[in-house]
């Protein structure tokens, strides 16, 4: 049996949080609470957390920016709730990468059911790989510089990419020579708020290949495996 999804209820109202996580735990899942962003650091420090409920409104740092934290690193799903009815927070919420947004007051069965969904989406899954400022990686005479955002052909000659062209090839250079499926290449350069059936991913993939193929040596760097994905063929070293 595979041990139960870790939840973190972040929650400033004693009583909602307490009904959370009698709810969670009646359902089969561990949950613990905290009334603030500076507790959910110190929880996550002691152990795993598989999802993360954030309330919007909570003393001190608040929910969105926990939201945005967290996302900066790439690892915790994120369910936001509030009691706001403004669209804003919603939006906002779902664009600094929540996965999914549930506003107060709620039935019970539907965050359950919003929590499992998340889970089936994310548990299991790799998760997203930080970005590592001073990282270089150098694969057949391409150089790919994460602090300068910067990627150099084999003649040194500077190559501009979008930010999503970016992500995508920094993913490829972080798992080189690994066949990485659509729904893995989404989670680690979108997030978990990629839509399920979202292809943005196959048009930036088609766009930084031709930008690679500009130079001869990237004509085969990145290849297609039938049925399997895409994968980096190249050695990738770390460089300065």
């Amino acid at each position: 049996m595979t041990d139960p999804s870790f939840i973190a209820v972040v929650e400033d109202d004693a009583e909602i949080r307490a009904l959370v996580i009698a709810l969670l735990t009646r359902e089969g899942f561990e949950a613990g609470g905290c009334r603030m962003a500076e507790e959910y650091d110190r929880l996550a420090q002691r152990r795993r957390i598989d999802l993360a409920i954030l309330d919007v409104m909570l003393p001190g740092e608040d929910g969105l920016s926990l939201c945005r934290r967290l996302r900066a690193v790439g690892e915790v799903p994120v369910l936001m709730v509030t009691a706001k009815g403004d669209d804003i927070d919603r939006i906002v919420g779902l664009e600094i990468g929540a996965d999914d947004y549930l506003p107060k007051p709620f039935n019970p069965r539907e965050l359950v059911a919003r929590v499992r969904a998340i889970l089936r989406r994310t548990r299991g899954a790799p998760r997203r790989v930080p970005n590592h400022p001073s990282d270089i990686y150098c694969f057949a005479g391409w150089r790919l510089d994460a602090a300068a955002h910067e990627l150099r052909d084999p003649d040194g000659a500077a190559v501009e990419l979008t930010g999503a062209e970016f992500d995508l090839l920094l993913t490829f250079a972080t798992h080189p020579q690994r066949v990485l499926n659509r729904d893995q290449l989404l989670d680690w350069t979108r997030g978990r708020n990629a839509a399920p059936f979202d292809r943005s991913v196959d048009v930036q993939l088609s766009r930084l290949r031709r930008k690679l193929e500009g130079h001869p040596s990237g004509s085969n760097l990145i290849k297609t495996v039938r049925g399997g994905g895409y994968l980096l063929s190249a050695v990738v070293e770390k460089g300065q």
